[in-house]
């Protein structure tokens, strides 16, 4: 599942790709904004990505794109 994570006052989003469902996102999400502290996700590597509440401007979930090579159009 990837998702991306706009930050405000950032120049570019914040991509991670993360195990899991939707659901599981929106979950972490609903508790970061409820004021339970910043919220956490942990990628597909096994590293934590940490983002404080107040300044989440938008998250974007959608399904990963695997292995895309050569020319788009």
């Amino acid at each position: 599942m990837e998702v991306k994570i706009g930050v405000q006052n950032a120049p570019r989003e914040l991509v991670v790709e993360v195990p899991g469902t939707a659901a599981d996102v929106e979950a972490a999400l609903g508790q970061a904004l409820a004021g339970l502290g910043p919220l956490r996700l942990t990628d597909t590597k096994g590293r934590t990505l940490i983002v404080p509440s107040d300044r989440i401007a938008y998250i974007e979930i959608g399904a990963s794109t695997a292995g895309q090579v050569g020319f788009r159009s």
